[in-house]
């Protein structure tokens, strides 16, 4: 395994693979890897001659008040596990090379991101677009890998790959859950003990609002049920809860094939998000 921190060397390698008629998978991080990483990274390889991961903490993602600063780094970890992931090439630029100029020019990640994490985190997925169209540039994969935890995410890139006809294909690797229901975050080593305890309530309430809401069609009544779980069986406060169409996040009605249930609890000082995605026409 390669690891590169530069463009240049990046570049070198991508034009090695290409003229070699080689597949590319991109598993894009921001490192600290966990088992949802590395399961990206295991699917990766499985369907692609040559897997990059990029691992870079985006601060255009970040706001004012978020945890850019504090969030957990450890590139020496992270290219052990990788490397055991089956990963060929890491790319950990720094912040300068990344984004060595600014010429003014935006991406907009439009009405997707006004809703869900967007409502709260303005601008937040502004910077994710930025930082993953450069990444689609620079790594040219055929198959770029996104974890389903991340939906909204993976419905704005997929958006974005859709209108302006990127040359690749968005994967999206289901949610990979601790024993008791806990999605799996770079963000979960922040939780205390007590914390922990109390997380996989989260996931239990996604569940009981699935449930609810497939056999009563009462978005309302789903969404209620699940907030009592929540604010009975933990000490969290709860961000957003919700019930959209997916991938367009758009309000459910009777022609949606697919609903997704998504919220952001703040258990103690972190942010938790998770979500479901789930057919209404039969499973």
């Amino acid at each position: 395994m390669k690891v590169v921190t530069t463009i240049a060397q990046l570049k070198k390698l991508v034009n090695a693979a290409k003229q070699a008629n080689k597949t590319i998978g991109l598993v894009p991080t921001m490192g600290y890897l966990h088992d949802g990483h590395l399961t990206l990274a295991r699917t990766a390889k499985s369907e692609n001659d040559i897997v990059i991961m990029s691992v870079f903490v985006n601060p255009t993602q970040f706001g004012p008040n978020e945890d850019f600063e504090s969030y957990p780094r450890d590139l020496p970890r992270d290219t052990v596990l990788a490397e055991s992931a089956g990963v060929d090439i890491v790319f950990a630029p720094s912040v300068e090379e990344m984004y060595p100029t600014d010429g003014g020019i935006k991406l907009l990640a439009g009405r997707q991101a006004t809703i869900l994490c967007g409502a709260s985190r303005p601008g937040h997925f502004d910077g994710v677009i930025q930082v993953v169209s450069k990444l689609f540039h620079l790594a040219e994969p055929t198959y770029a890998y996104f974890g389903q935890k991340d939906a909204q995410q993976v419905a704005i890139i997929e958006t974005m790959v859709r209108d302006f006809n990127f040359p690749l294909v968005i994967k999206t690797v289901p949610i990979v859950r601790e024993e008791d229901g806990l999605a799996k975050s770079s963000r979960n080593v922040y939780l205390t003990e007590h914390d922990r305890k109390e997380a996989p309530a989260i996931y239990e309430a996604l569940n009981i609002a699935k449930e609810s809401y497939k056999q009563t069609k009462d978005a309302a009544q789903a969404i209620a049920q699940a907030t009592a779980h929540i604010t009975t069986n933990t000490s969290g406060r709860i961000d957003y809860l919700q019930l959209l169409s997916y991938p367009d996040l758009a309000e459910i009605n009777d022609q949606t094939e697919t609903a997704l249930l998504a919220t952001a609890v703040y258990i103690g000082k972190t942010r938790l998000i998770d979500n479901l995605i789930f057919s209404l026409k039969g499973e």
